[in-house]
């Protein structure tokens, strides 16, 4: 199964508040887990992939991260400058739109996992519907995320459309941070920093917001406490 998008977007803006102290004087996208940057984790998926553009945004100690990715190779990368302002997920979108493709991957850069039979992208790609899907959302199951202790996010119908958790309820699928996106999903966006989550609810409405079932194992690492049992998990594979 070819890829459906050369391109991906990785979020990697965030102040990083949950992975303090660690954060104190490194953006989370530097923080190193099983001896590497998080944000490598995701390059190197990307790369292996055949992902061969990657769409990165900064802003929170920004000198530092465009420093760490002007030394790698593959995927090209190209800066989103959010210095000015943080433009949270839909914004930084918005903002980077000019240098996405139509679809575009977009994940976030704190993300680690390991692939099932093929890669996450392909996964997303053998899925993907332009014609009524506006963003495709790659979901897992619980028993799939390792260090995972939340309610989860979404449920999902026998078409994989998505609708959320309610409020004092489990859903059985949590979202990895890693989607494909379609431009529809961002027409009339707000202006300046918002949530994707704006986009995603309308696309809920209409029908139009799916996921993909990961077929591989996913790890949350948000906090400090997360990188031991994140990195025995790794090394047991």
């Amino acid at each position: 199964m070819a890829l459906v998008s050369d391109t991906a977007m990785v979020m990697a803006a965030g102040m990083g508040k949950r992975m303090r102290p660690l954060t104190a004087s490194q953006p989370k996208p530097l923080v190193r887990v099983a001896g590497k940057p998080l944000i490598d984790h995701s390059l190197d998926r990307l790369d292996e992939a055949g992902v061969s553009k990657a769409v990165v945004n900064v802003h929170y100690l920004a000198d530092a991260l465009e420093a760490h990715l002007a030394e790698r190779g593959n995927p090209a990368i190209t800066i989103s400058d959010e210095r000015a302002e943080l433009l949270e997920t839909g914004g930084g979108m918005i903002h980077a739109q000019s240098h996405l493709p139509d679809p575009f991957y977009c994940l976030n850069s704190d993300n680690i996992w390991l692939d099932g039979p093929q890669s996450a992208f392909h996964d997303l790609s053998k899925r993907w519907d332009p014609e009524i899907m506006d963003a495709l959302l790659l979901v897992v199951p619980h028993a799939r995320a390792v260090n995972f202790r939340g309610s989860g996010d979404f449920h999902m119908d026998g078409l994989g459309r998505l609708r959320r958790r309610l409020s004092g309820r489990i859903a059985p699928f949590i979202y990895t941070g890693i989607q494909l996106v379609s431009h529809r999903l961002l027409r009339d966006a707000p202006d300046g920093k918002f949530s994707t989550n704006i986009l995603w609810s309308r696309a809920i409405e209409e029908g139009r917001l799916f996921g993909a079932s990961f077929t591989g194992l996913w790890f949350e690492v948000g906090t400090p406490e997360a990188i031991a049992p994140t990195e025995a998990a790794l090394e047991r594979g």
